[in-house]
């Protein structure tokens, strides 16, 4: 098992272990109404935005990166240099959003930037190895790690977030485990705070609703993504 993995499992462990232990002191309470229903819409769809990139990331560079031979600079990665990551701190976000008090994002943040921010430095290191010349280009047109406005506005988000049923095959599992998890813990506190009958109504209402937006976003990325392609592929054709 690699280091990197190895540390994130300890982070996770003892991080369910502080869970356990002080779950008044990390979740929140019934007592914050006023931004409570904001927290959840904003939270799943930030979530749910961190899933595809992730997967975005990690298929297009799996198909595109030639065993690390090749630099990809297409993709996600002409909108950031670190898709992937992106993806993870939407996910992380977007879960303290739902599920804890607003002082945890702090915390998470911390963790988040001294894990992560090591491992960029890291990988940026070897990739200037490897690709001296086009990656100090690469570096000055594409932001490390939060996309500017501008750039997201110029294209179809297709471009930026190419999608595959194949790609998105290999990472189903993890997706509805993520999923799984933060809606069972959501409900858990919905049913300690306001009962039963309101906490299955609540939950049923945003899991299907955040369904249906996740599908239909997916749809239409896989579509557009497979018509680009034929696309590219009658010119290159009309071309020869």
């Amino acid at each position: 098992m690699k280091r990197r993995l190895k540390i994130n499992g300890i982070i996770i462990f003892l991080a369910i272990i502080l869970l356990i232990l002080f779950p008044t002191v990390f979740f929140r309470s019934a007592k914050e109404p006023t931004w409570d229903a904001f927290a959840k819409l904003f939270g799943i769809a930030l979530i749910l935005l961190g899933q595809i990139l992730r997967v975005s990331g990690r298929g297009y560079k799996s198909e595109h990166s030639q065993s690390g031979h090749s630099l990809i600079q297409a993709g996600p990665y002409a909108l950031v240099r670190n898709p992937m990551y992106l993806g993870i701190l939407f996910i992380g976000l977007g879960s303290v959003l739902m599920l804890f008090r607003l002082w945890v994002m702090v915390i998470f943040l911390g963790i988040f930037i001294w894990r992560y921010t090591l491992l960029i430095f890291k990988e940026e290191k070897k990739l200037l190895a490897v690709f001296p010349g086009t990656y100090l280009d690469y570096q000055q047109k594409v932001p490390r790690f939060l996309p500017s406005l501008p750039a997201i506005l110029q294209k179809d988000i297709a471009e930026y977030l190419p999608l595959k049923l194949s790609w998105l095959k290999k990472e189903i599992g993890s997706i509805i485990a993520v999923l799984l998890l933060v809606f069972f813990m959501k409900g858990w506190l919905d049913l300690k705070n306001t009962g039963i009958k309101a906490s299955l109504l609540k939950g049923a209402g945003l899991f299907f609703a955040t369904s249906i937006v996740f599908i239909f976003l997916i749809i239409y990325l896989i579509r557009r993504t497979n018509s680009q392609k034929k696309d590219a592929s009658s010119k290159s054709k009309n071309t020869l």
